[in-house]
């Protein structure tokens, strides 16, 4: 078990207090004082890890399940002794202009909070430090440690939103670019940038009715007095939720830009090359014409005849080339 708990700790009147080793002993002493509460932090526990915290805390079976399998869906779920959160917090890896989301699995009781992180985004550990920091929020009991995971995440969105939004204007240049982008897999590009917005969307988008919930009061085991910060999460949510909404629609108005000016561009291609083509089929037919060997053939025995076909050959190319360079074919 030591491996998989990050942090574990007693915190009454909003301070760190030395408290015994083992959970459940620890968690009797939060309860015994009753101004105090136990937080413990996991990460990525097995199943037969999990079962020790399970039994110690009366977890739920399904919020237990849901806990110990990454990928979830963020909501908030309400059992007889629990509140069971999920919230998605994403990473965005500049090297690979890559977005990726972890899962943060927050167990909150009368007296104890449990923390459960997969993946590498949002590190709990500098939230338990700003917590700590700040004793008069961290009075507030389990409530405080919710708001926080809360805010760290949603705010984290916004500066990933920033990074995303960055990235598209300078792929939006690439495609209007007067020659075209720098590489003809544009269109792959703009498809990979959508599939990034897509991962953000489902980690922020499904998060806006439990923020709701929690900022109207009326969810158990969360102080009415936090309504106000919950709501203020909930605003920063809306705003990251807009921004990718907005990446995403200026993707898909990007993309069919790009196809539209693929299409402007093979038809100039086309008629370059149906001009050019004209342009070789016009000697092509005098060659032709004069070399079919036949006996009877006007000014065959000319002796100006050869000279006065190839200034006929080149006099048509160069009539055809002034044509379609006027029209803009060329």
């Amino acid at each position: 078990m030591r491996r998989v708990i990050v942090d574990s700790a007693i915190y009454r009147d909003g301070r760190r207090a030395d408290g015994p080793a083992d959970l459940s002993d620890a968690l009797a002493e939060a309860r015994a004082t009753g101004d105090a509460f136990l937080w413990v932090g996991l990460h990525e526990p097995t199943e037969e890890e999990f079962d020790h915290v399970t039994a110690e805390f009366a977890l739920h079976p399904l919020a237990v399940e849901d806990a110990l399998k990454a990928h979830q869906r963020p909501k908030l779920e309400v059992y007889d002794d629990s509140l069971f959160v999920v919230l998605k917090p994403v990473l965005y890896e500049p090297e690979s202009d890559r977005v990726s989301s972890g899962d943060v699995m927050v167990f909150m009781g009368d007296s104890f909070v449990v923390t459960v992180r997969h993946g590498e985004g949002a590190p709990l550990a500098a939230v338990r430090r700003r917590l700590e920091a700040e004793p008069e929020v961290l009075r507030q009991g389990p409530t405080a440690v919710l708001y926080a995971i809360s805010d760290e995440v949603v705010d984290h969105y916004i500066e990933v939103a920033a990074e995303l939004q960055v990235d598209l204007e300078e792929l939006e240049s690439d495609v209007f670019a007067p020659v075209g982008g720098s590489a003809g897999n544009m269109a792959a590009r703009i498809y990979t940038a959508k599939r990034q917005v897509l991962e953000f969307r489902r980690a922020s988008s499904p998060l806006t009715a439990p923020m709701q919930r929690l900022a109207a009061g009326t969810v158990p085991f969360v102080n009415e007095e936090a309504k106000p910060f919950f709501r203020d999460v909930g605003d920063h949510l809306i705003r990251a939720t807009e921004q990718v909404e907005g990446l995403d629609r200026l993707l898909s108005d990007v993309l069919s830009a790009h196809l539209a000016q693929m299409g402007v561009r093979q038809n100039d291609d086309m008629r370059k090359i149906s001009a050019w083509a004209a342009m070789a089929a016009v000697p092509t037919m005098v060659a032709g014409i004069y070399g079919m060997n036949f006996d009877h053939m006007p000014e065959l025995r000319w002796g100006w005849s050869y000279p006065a076909v190839i200034l006929l050959m080149a006099g048509a190319v160069l009539g055809l080339y002034r044509l379609f360079k006027r029209r803009g074919w060329m």
